[in-house]
């Protein structure tokens, strides 16, 4: 039957940024399709880790700083969910952070900041649990990607460098890696209610002119992740590699 090949019964789903917002909610949707979870966050996911067990599903935490993680580090966390989980099937590679102040102004650290949780860190990630995913048979890599991952922004120089190279890594590893039965995909959500926007929702000129594009008129919500994260953890999509899926309310369609 079809709906049976979006059961993740028996996976392993490690999720980052999974404390709050649009990590959360994917944790809570694979969750609910069967998955135990390892959620990584720099403060700990309380809340995310009783709902999981709420489901009666597993939950392994890590609390993990990306912004000072270093590759080690990254590899010691997928080794210590190997080992405490026994397997890791799914990497959704949502933890991510904006800093907005116009290209000319733009300080060097909110650089180096930016690129090193939302590019960075989702590489060698990646690596890591590509390397547990391969003497297992294989496995899928969930990229967060963005509409800034097709589009310039304003006053976000870093955040869109880092999702346009999401866009391009999530290509690349999907080159290399599906001869191992890894497919690596992304979800590019919209513009979304979450901390990363309340500037923008609380400027009604911005605001105003963000849903003016949007067919959908509204803002997205996490919950509004849930299905594409689990299409692209299950089998159900097992023919796709290196595509970028836009959960966005038709925003690139205007």
């Amino acid at each position: 039957m079809i709906l049976d090949l979006f059961k993740l019964d028996g996976k392993v789903a490690l999720v980052t940024g999974a404390g709050q917002g649009l990590g959360q909610a994917m944790a809570l949707g694979l969750a609910e399709a069967g998955a135990d979870i390892a959620g990584l966050d720099r403060t700990g996911c309380q809340g995310t880790c009783e709902s999981v067990r709420a489901l009666g599903r597993k939950y392994h935490e890590s609390v993990v700083d990306l912004r000072e993680a270093s590759v080690e580090k990254l590899n010691d966390v997928v080794a210590n969910i190997v080992k405490e989980l026994g397997r890791i099937d799914i990497l959704v590679n949502n933890a991510g952070t904006i800093r907005r102040t116009p290209a000319i102004d733009f300080a060097e650290k909110d650089w180096d900041d930016v690129l090193q949780i939302n590019l960075k860190a989702a590489f060698f990630l990646s690596q890591a649990v590509a390397r547990a995913m391969i003497p297992q048979g294989g496995g899928k890599i969930i990229n967060v990607a963005s509409m800034l991952s097709f589009q310039g922004g304003i006053n976000v120089p870093s955040y869109t460098a880092s999702k346009s190279g999401i866009a391009g890594i999530t290509r690349a590893l999907a080159n290399e890696w599906a001869k191992h039965n890894i497919n690596v995909n992304a979800i590019a959500p919209g513009y979304m209610a979450t901390d990363n926007t309340a500037a923008l929702r609380a400027d009604p000129n911005r605001s105003t002119s963000i849903l003016d594009r949007i067919p959908a008129a509204r803002w997205g919500t996490s919950d509004d992740l849930k299905g594409a994260v689990v299409f692209l953890a299950s089998s159900a999509s097992d023919y796709m590699h290196g595509a970028i899926v836009p959960v966005d309310g038709g925003w690139l369609t205007r």
